[in-house]
């Protein structure tokens, strides 16, 4: 290991908003073939990453987290760990700290993003080189929306996913209510009414307002909690589930317009406001 190299990378893994996402197919793996248009938040975990003489790899949650249930024997951070050391083929260590603030289950990309800032911070740490395709068909092995944090600009995306266009879309802030309930994707996809026919559109078209949630009706029939935050954040503007929920948001010009809708949220619900990104931040080098 080069001495060049920093002790310690720390890292925002942004959460991210589908401002739409059609179902266009159903391939014969199962996978479904997607539109979507991904909008990264200035929101997201902090992850941190430390090289350590001790053998293995170890994550630790951190006493600032507002999400306390994660699993930390079992989730896509270490999935992405040992992925990457596979693939190096050598047995690397290192210490893994997350301030988790993004919600399990709520459509804005928690693990995944978790799981590309992993292995593009490790890669870093690791020495290992690898370059953005490669570390890009490791993410996909993960999950569909990997990709799209490895790469780190919001996109238009289609595929499964892994077909990116970076784009530049405009100044915005986002009302992002978070029903209190965990929605499964597979669950979602899996259900027999679920749309999986849409004509694929073009940016044009999203942009004059032709598009929509595919999910949404079918998660909506499932877990009416999430109807309900549809139904009070429609009051303010035009609000949409983002992937397959639980997540609802609603763009707003501005941020004191945003922030005056959370501050009428029902004291019994929970959201948050974030400014839309087009590109995440870089990482922060420590030699501590």
């Amino acid at each position: 290991m080069s001495t060049l190299a920093p002790a310690t990378i720390r890292w925002l893994a942004p959460a991210k908003l589908n401002l739409f996402l059609h179902i266009t197919g159903r391939r014969a793996d199962g996978y479904h073939e997607l539109q979507t248009l991904f909008q990264l938040l200035n929101f997201g975990d902090q992850l941190s990453f430390q090289l350590t003489d001790d053998p293995g790899l170890s994550l630790h949650l951190r006493p600032d987290s507002t999400i306390r249930n994660l699993p930390l024997d079992h989730n896509l951070i270490i999935q992405a760990a040992k992925l990457l050391q596979k693939q190096s083929g050598r047995r690397l260590s290192a210490r893994i700290e997350v301030s988790k603030h993004i919600p399990l289950g709520a459509g804005l990309g928690g693990g995944s993003s978790d799981a590309a800032t992993t292995l593009m911070a490790l890669n870093r740490l690791w020495e290992l080189n690898l370059c953005q395709t490669q570390l890009a068909e490791l993410g996909l092995q993960l999950g569909a929306d990997v990709p799209v944090f490895l790469l780190g600009k919001s996109a238009w995306a289609e595929g499964v996913g892994e077909r990116l266009e970076p784009v530049s879309l405009p100044d915005a802030w986002y009302v992002v209510i978070m029903p209190t309930c965990q929605v499964s994707t597979a669950e979602i996809f899996a259900q027999e009414h679920l749309t999986r026919n849409t004509t694929a559109i073009k940016m044009a078209d999203f942009l004059a307002g032709g598009s929509r949630n595919d999910c949404e009706s079918v998660t909506c029939g499932l877990y009416p909690k999430v109807e309900k935050a549809l139904n009070w954040l429609g009051q303010y503007a035009p609000a949409r589930m983002t992937g397959t929920g639980a997540a609802v948001f609603a763009r707003f010009e501005n941020e004191s317009e945003a922030r005056a809708v959370l501050a009428a949220l029902p004291a019994a619900e929970h959201g948050f406001i974030a400014q839309g990104i087009n590109s995440s931040l870089e990482p922060e080098l420590h030699d501590d």
